[in-house]
């Protein structure tokens, strides 16, 4: 590992010199163990502890397949699949892996007793396999989470759509929080050059699934002047949908937990944000029970922000809890689209808002390779920044994990897999100078 290291340091270290590498036969990586999936039965889930799941073993290399890349993790990050993962819910991730493995000879090396976790990467490539053209042993990348086949007609008009769609990291094994990662070489994009590795891995996941719930046309298609209810909005997802609805010319109305949330989206430069533990808002009388009361309490709270106008789009992904008085403030003929479900899968709401008002609820679930590419494009622009708050070692990734699931953590949080420091990998200095407040500001709350 110090020669690859040594080799990515180095400012003279070429494409052959990346290709003549030699590999090491394993790496370190986080991994939930299958013999462990039973470890939290009978808990809650806020009981449960990604701490005591997670473990940082060594494993051995996979093997390197037709269209696929080994890549060396110089910084990843995590996300809600992750504490997923690491909690075992909704299910056990050994299913998925289970499944894979059934699907071809190559598909095997899966199905393992350990689960290499993590969905974002930024590194650089050190092998690519046959077919792999666009790609090269040196390249600086960041990775998407979409692993898809393409075997079935389904997917190519939209790749989300094809019947062996997974999600890298998390349906599939051999993830980015490691040193290093086996993705499909279409999961991966050029390394935004004015950010550092572990600033580069942070938005990938985020970035690319509020690209598509808010902005793309297999999503909610925002367009300028439209008012967009974001829920969470100073969070991982939230605090991208903030950027691209401010970015867009949409008029975002933040929701929060905390003055300290509040201000993080001030800064962002949306104006409308609400507060909802200090407004007092409990849309729920008893856990069976909804309060329309307080729908329409928040809806009037929004009416305040907007010059007496209704929600056109809500950006959703707590779900359950949320899921009621964000079909009921939406405007006749608006969307909600939705993913995630971080407070409960099983939403109830009152159709007849829905169904007499003639709106329309939108599933929407990471992006295809375009539209996680146009989200990258525009964090390279410079026009959508990192939200990354704090950066852990991969030996500290169960304190990361355990931090994002009781939620005390801003924005998102990074892991240093091979950079021996935050702040390396930086290629252009004056861009990033241009930048560095929007950059730094999840870091300075």
């Amino acid at each position: 590992m110090k020669e690859i290291l040594d080799a990515i340091q180095s400012q003279d270290s070429t494409a052959a010199d990346f290709a003549a590498l030699s590999l090491p036969e394993s790496y370190r990586a986080i991994t939930v163990h299958k013999d462990e999936a039973e470890m939290f039965a009978g808990l809650e889930s806020r009981d449960k502890d990604p701490r005591k799941s997670l473990h940082l073993d060594e494993v051995p290399v996979p093997e390197l397949g037709p269209g696929e890349a080994l890549v060396a993790v110089m910084a990843s990050s995590v996300n809600y699949n992750s504490v997923w993962t690491s909690i075992f819910e909704p299910v056990s991730t050994f299913g998925f892996l289970e499944r894979y493995g059934r699907l071809s000879e190559l598909t095997k090396r899966h199905d393992l007793p350990y689960h290499v976790i993590g969905s974002d990467l930024a590194g650089v490539v050190l092998r690519t396999g046959p077919g792999v053209n666009a790609w090269n042993p040196g390249d600086e990348v960041v990775a998407h989470c979409l692993s898809v086949e393409l075997e079935s007609s389904d997917g190519h008009n939209d790749t989300m759509l094809d019947p062996e769609q997974r999600i890298w990291g998390f349906e599939t094994n051999f993830g980015g929080l490691a040193e290093i990662a086996l993705v499909k070489s279409n999961q991966l994009m050029p390394k935004p050059k004015h950010l550092s590795w572990e600033e580069a891995a942070a938005p990938g996941l985020v970035n690319s699934t509020a690209y598509r719930q808010l902005v793309s046309r297999n999503g909610a298609g925002m367009k300028q002047g439209d008012n967009v209810l974001i829920w969470g909005a100073s969070g991982g997802l939230g605090s991208y949908a903030t950027q691209f609805a401010l970015a867009g010319g949409a008029n975002p109305i933040c929701v929060v937990s905390s003055p300290e949330k509040a201000d993080i989206c001030r800064a962002m430069g949306a104006e409308a944000v609400i507060d909802r533990n200090a407004e007092g808002y409990r849309f729920w009388k008893d856990e069976r029970t909804q309060d329309p009361r307080e729908w329409k309490r928040f809806g009037k709270r929004i009416r305040e922000f907007t010059g007496g106008e209704d929600i056109d789009i809500v950006f959703e992904h707590p779900g359950r809890e949320t899921f009621g008085a964000s079909v009921y403030v939406t405007r006749k003929g608006g969307t909600i689209t939705t993913c995630a479900s971080t407070s409960g899968y099983m939403h109830e709401y009152d159709n007849r808002y829905l169904w007499m008002s003639l709106k329309r609820i939108i599933g929407s679930h990471f992006a295809n390779y375009r539209e996680a590419w146009e989200a990258n494009r525009l964090i390279a622009k410079g026009k959508i920044h990192p939200t990354l708050s704090r950066t852990y070692t991969l030996e500290e990734t169960g304190q990361a994990a355990h931090d994002v699931h009781r939620n005390v953590h801003q924005g998102k949080v990074g892991v240093l897999a091979l950079a021996p420091r935050e702040g390396l990998g930086v290629r252009d200095q004056e861009m990033r100078e241009q930048h560095i407040d929007a950059i730094n500001r999840f870091r300075n709350v």
